[in-house]
């Protein structure tokens, strides 16, 4: 599992900087939201690490990234899952889509990859099942569609009304729990 530990060295060697838009690299330091353009925000490295911590990312892990942005959270990910494991992201904002894949290209994960993400469609069911799914971005509600992509026992973190919502799904079925309050731009769903 991907405890504290693995988090903080994925961290450690995915630099947010190299997410960020020129003007706004000089921001990185910083825990708080960064506008990346187009109405979206790179999340607070504080958000983004609880839900890493959260999702329990292993070594070969197949994840699904929905919202990934400018790709860090890809990044991240593709650093926790290794070569063994595979990463794709999805991002509806076409500009959004080109920038996350030439910063994803600085790092050497051919394992992980950024898609443009069809919008009658939220994720990727064409790849699915996954074993666990991100969400960058804030749900209305426990998004079904997302659960029905993940493998049994797998994980879903997706914020939903403001409250972190972590969903295991069993016997075909989500298991939900809550974990604290947090701040995201809307997600854009079907």
């Amino acid at each position: 599992m991907a405890g504290p530990d693995r988090v903080r060295a994925a961290f450690e060697r995915v630099h947010r900087a190299d997410f960020l838009p020129g003007r706004m690299a000089g921001f990185a330091g910083e825990d708080a939201a960064v506008p990346i353009g187009h109405g979206q925000t790179n999340s607070q490295p504080s958000t983004v690490r609880a839900m890493l911590d959260l999702l329990a990312v292993s070594p070969g892990h197949r994840v699904l990234d929905v919202g990934c942005g400018s790709g860090w959270t890809t990044a991240l990910l593709g650093d926790l899952v290794g070569p063994e494991g595979e990463v794709v992201g999805v991002e509806i904002v076409p500009e959004l889509v080109t920038m996350g894949q030439e910063h994803l290209a600085g790092y050497a994960m051919p394992w992980a990859r950024i898609e443009q993400a069809r919008p009658d469609v939220l994720g990727a069911p064409e790849t699915a099942p996954y074993d666990r799914v991100l969400v960058s971005a804030e749900a209305s509600r426990v998004p079904a569609q997302l659960v029905e992509q993940l493998v049994e026992d797998g994980l879903l973190v997706v914020p939903v009304r403001g409250r972190m919502t972590v969903v295991r799904r069993r016997d075909g079925e989500p298991e939900v729990r809550h974990a604290g309050w947090y701040s995201f731009v809307p997600l854009i769903e079907p």
